[in-house]
């Protein structure tokens, strides 16, 4: 039976064969993963037909591949033998097979190493796949749901310390290591944002005092109601809407000599994992409550270092913000996500002096940056648009009234 890529998503011209999961001889139940394909933005997986062995293998890792090229000839029926005869050598298969029982031999593609990393229960997991298979992303999702968040195991080899010698200086060590294929796509996107666009940016303080106490006070009652704790992002996702219905050129893209207006509000957060930064899309954000916000971005970004992301989940967005805060960032200028016109920086929340009604106080102050494009946006829209973030998140009540 010949392995053949299979059909890449519209949007994807080819992609890069990572790694075999699999090599010739090896025992292979059905549905398993025989080898990982990379794209610009997500890593496919390669399922066993049935049980078997993979005979010859055609493309060797680091190919660039296209959909339908042959990756290599299998041999269906061998891996029953083969089973049998590795349950007198645990080492090579029995690691997944309590897994397989405990869920009813129903673990699909990739699941039983997902199983593995992430030390789910699969007797735990509701399969989604073909009569009731339990797949990958059902046990990514179901991890999410817990919270858990285990190293993923990274998608190309990383390179290996060169030990040099502290005794004498001797040649100085370099690696040539080649750029994943999401790190090209991100460079790509980044310099043809820097050539299409006027990017501007401008900046803000804001005082998050009264998010502060907001949050204090409701946090346990909302966490125990919710079953997510209470974050800072979804007060930045809600700020953010209600500033881009009072200046919606924010919230538009250029195509050619036509602006588009976008009436619905698809914001993108961005996730910083192993393989580079990816930016899932909160779909009809402004429908969404404090609670599904967070319960959203905490699923997403348990999925995107567990690497269970869906293209779908990383296509569109009119606007998007990113949190270098988290890294200890006190201020920077984010670069627009093209084809969108803005992106909302936020940074480091540090106490501060400030002067409020003629007196000196320390308040948690953080710095806020928006980037725009200037072809479409004003510096005044920009401004004041910044200026509405920055009173909603100063007086919490507005939001709630629209004001």
């Amino acid at each position: 039976m010949e392995i053949r890529v299979p059909q890449l998503p519209e949007s994807v011209a080819d992609a890069t064969l990572v790694a075999w999961r699999k090599q010739p001889g090896e025992p292979v139940g059905r549905d398993e993963n025989l080898a990982d394909l990379e794209t610009d933005k997500v890593v496919l997986e390669v399922p066993a037909p049935a049980a078997g062995v993979v005979k010859e293998i055609k493309i060797q890792s680091g190919a660039t591949v296209k959909s339908g090229d042959l990756l290599a000839i299998f041999e269906v029926g061998v891996a029953a033998t083969a089973a049998s005869a590795a349950k007198a050598a645990p080492s090579v298969v029995v690691a997944s097979a309590p897994a397989a029982k405990a869920s009813g031999d129903k673990l699909g593609p990739a699941a039983r190493r997902v199983v593995e990393e992430t030390g789910v229960d699969p007797a735990a997991v509701s399969g989604t796949g073909r009569d009731g298979r339990v797949t990958k992303r059902d046990v990514v999702a179901h991890a999410a749901k817990q919270a858990a968040v285990p190293a993923a195991v990274a998608a190309a080899p990383k390179p290996q310390p060169i030990a040099v010698s502290a005794a004498s200086p001797g040649p100085r060590a370099e690696q040539r290591v080649p750029m994943t294929r999401l790190r090209q796509r991100i460079a790509e996107r980044l310099v043809q944002a820097q050539h299409t666009a006027a990017l501007l940016t401008t900046f803000n303080e804001i005082d998050l005092m009264a998010v502060n106490e907001l949050r204090a006070r409701h946090k346990d009652r909302f966490e125990k109601q919710y079953g997510v704790k209470l974050g800072f992002m979804s007060f930045f996702v809600k700020a953010s809407i209600e500033a881009l219905r009072k200046f919606p050129v924010m919230n538009a893209a250029v195509d050619g000599d036509d602006i588009i207006y976008h009436e619905y509000y698809d914001v993108g957060v961005a996730v910083s994992t192993d393989r580079g930064l990816v930016v899932p899309v909160l779909r009809n954000a402004e429908t969404m409550g404090f609670a599904e916000i967070e319960r959203q971005i905490v699923d997403y970004g348990n999925r995107a270092r567990l690497g269970g992301l869906a293209l779908e989940d990383l296509q569109g967005g009119t606007f998007t913000i990113t949190n270098g805060g988290v890294f200890g960032s006190l201020l920077s200028t984010p670069i627009v996500n093209a084809p969108q016109s803005a992106i909302l920086g936020m940074h480091k929340i540090q106490d501060r002096p400030v002067v409020v009604s003629g007196q000196v106080v320390v308040r948690p102050m953080m710095y806020l940056a928006v980037s725009y494009d200037h072809r479409i946006i004003d510096g005044r829209e920009a401004v004041q648009f910044l200026v509405a973030i920055k009173d909603s998140l100063e007086d919490p009540g507005r939001m709630l009234l629209g004001l």
